[in-house]
Parts: C-alpha cells; structure tokens; sequence
C-alpha cells in the first residue's frame, strides 16, 4: 500500500442509485415542518418505490430536482470557503469524457492539498446545480451524531438507542447501542437489495402511520432479531434514518436546521442544501439530501 503524504479528496456524481436534554419515555413531538397534501404525503410514502426504479433518463431529470420531486427542508449557504485551482491532474480531456460517460457521471472533481485539480460536468449538470446524494447523507447525519454528542445533547453513543426513540422497545433493538445503530451492528435483520421491491429498503417509509407518528421506528420495530448486537454487519439504511430520528430529537431541530449550524456554514458551503422529508415531516437520514457538487467536495 503506498501512503500519500497530502491529502487528496474526490468527489463523482453519477446517475446510479445509491451510489438535551435526554430523551424522555414517551416519544418526543415531532416538529412540524409544513402542512403536506395528500399527494405529497403520498410521494412521500412511496418515494423508494418510486425513486430506486426510475429509469435512467428519469434518474437523469429527476436527481438534479429532487426538491421539484419530494417535500423536504433547507439549510442556507453562508459564506464560502474559497476553492482554489491547482495544476491539472495529468489525465487527458478524451479519457475522462470516455470514463464520465461509460460511467453516467453527472459530475467529477478532484481535489488534492485543499486545490482542485479536476472539475468537470455532464448529463447537463452545472456547477450551480444540485444533485441527490443518496447514500452520502449517511455521513452527514453521522457528524450531526458527533456534534450532538459534543453538544451535550445526546449523552453517548453507548446509550441505548430505545433511549431517544421509546417506541422501540419491545423489539429487536432492545438492548442496541446508539454505536451500534451507527455501525449497522444491531443484530436486527434487513434487506437492502434495491432490485427488489418488497426488500427492506423500499418498504421502510411505506408503512401507513398516524399524523407525526414516526414512520422510521413504526417499520424498524417490526423487524425480527438475527444475531447478537456487535456480532454481526449489515448495510441498513433504515438504521441511518433512526440515526436521524434520534439527532432530530434530541436537538430539538431539523436535520438541516442542525447542519446549517454543524455543517454547512462551517465547512463554507456555496450553495443551499436541500433535504427531504418522510410523513412525519422529519429529514430522512440515511438519503436524500441535495447540494452542489464543490460542496459535497467541501464536506470530503
């Protein structure tokens, strides 16, 4: 393995999905965001069915829109952090035109000693546009976790998690950790293959619930026990969206309300960041944020 001396981040789009105070014993309110109609309440409920099997030209309008697409909450840019332009990565313009189309990229960017050395578009995509993140949400909730927990306002990631969301126990997360929520090491069993469409991951957000009833534990609480917690991993994004059930409630904020603070204004983003919602008005934390690609580059 060689080791680099400098830091060196990259960054690629593509159109490929997926690329406190202590909690109390009673399920906390959840903050009311906007009143949804029905049909967005709708979108909402069925956004995994709809979004994983999009076509690729569907993928292609759709993920630079999502806000056009799905209900959700924004954190607003502050003041940028400056990106300068370094020496061009010795790779010529025909092989990575060759890669980003072989390859679907919306966008690619390198950046190496706090310099970018590649930036590039396609499909259309601007340096003003947005694009989905899926899974990349997942580490941005995962350092609200750590903001919140230097905050004093999750207590530590040792806690239970049927600490902060209540509704769980009773079911297989009895006896989870908050770390092992955030290692997808719960024991709890999932299924995450997004071909299929009674998988896991495409019902999770489905389940019919009452108005601000958490749709992330109603779904995750039905969920049998397959192994001792810590003994096993398995890739779960419904553990990511209880990640940012439990950030939600334990700061009292919006996941974006929390990374405006956290995240985006620190970190010097150009632009917006949008992020959308399930029924119960709560951003979904383990997907579904949108922001810039320089931006996702500043969060690298």
């Amino acid at each position: 393995m060689r080791v680099w001396t400098s830091f060196a981040a990259a960054c690629a789009l593509a159109v490929g999905a997926g690329s406190i105070a202590v909690a109390k014993e009673s399920a906390p309110a959840v903050k009311a965001i906007q009143q949804m109609s029905p049909a967005e309440m709708e979108r909402v409920r069925t956004a995994g069915a709809q979004i994983l099997f999009w076509s690729d030209a569907q993928r292609s309008a759709n993920f630079r829109a999502m806000e056009a697409q799905f209900p959700g909450t924004t954190a607003k840019a502050g003041t940028p952090r400056a990106l300068h332009k370094g020496a061009a990565l010795p790779v010529s313009d025909a092989e990575i035109e060759a890669f980003m189309t072989a390859q679907n990229v919306a966008g690619l960017m390198v950046i190496q000693d706090g310099k970018v050395r590649l930036e590039r578009y396609g499909l259309g995509l601007g340096a003003q546009d947005r694009w989905t993140s899926f899974s990349v949400a997942k580490s941005f909730t995962s350092t609200l976790v750590g903001a919140a927990v230097k905050d004093g306002l999750i207590t530590s990631v040792d806690d239970p998690v049927t600490k902060y969301v209540p509704e769980l126990k009773g079911s297989g997360y009895d006896g989870v950790s908050v770390k092992q929520i955030l290692t997808m090491t719960s024991g709890v069993k999932w299924n995450e293959d997004y071909t299929d469409p009674n998988s896991d991951v495409v019902k999770m957000l489905s389940v019919a619930v009452k108005p601000g009833e958490d749709p992330n534990s109603a779904y995750m609480k039905t969920l049998p026990r397959e192994a001792e917690p810590g003994t096993k991993w398995v890739y779960k994004t419904g553990e990511t969206n209880l990640i940012g059930v439990i950030v939600q409630r334990a700061t009292g904020k919006t996941l974006t309300e929390y990374a405006e603070e956290k995240i985006v204004k620190p970190a010097g983003f150009e632009g917006d960041l949008f992020w959308m919602v399930d029924s119960a008005g709560q951003n979904v934390g383990g997907c579904c944020l949108s922001i810039r690609l320089a931006d996702y580059a500043r969060m690298g």
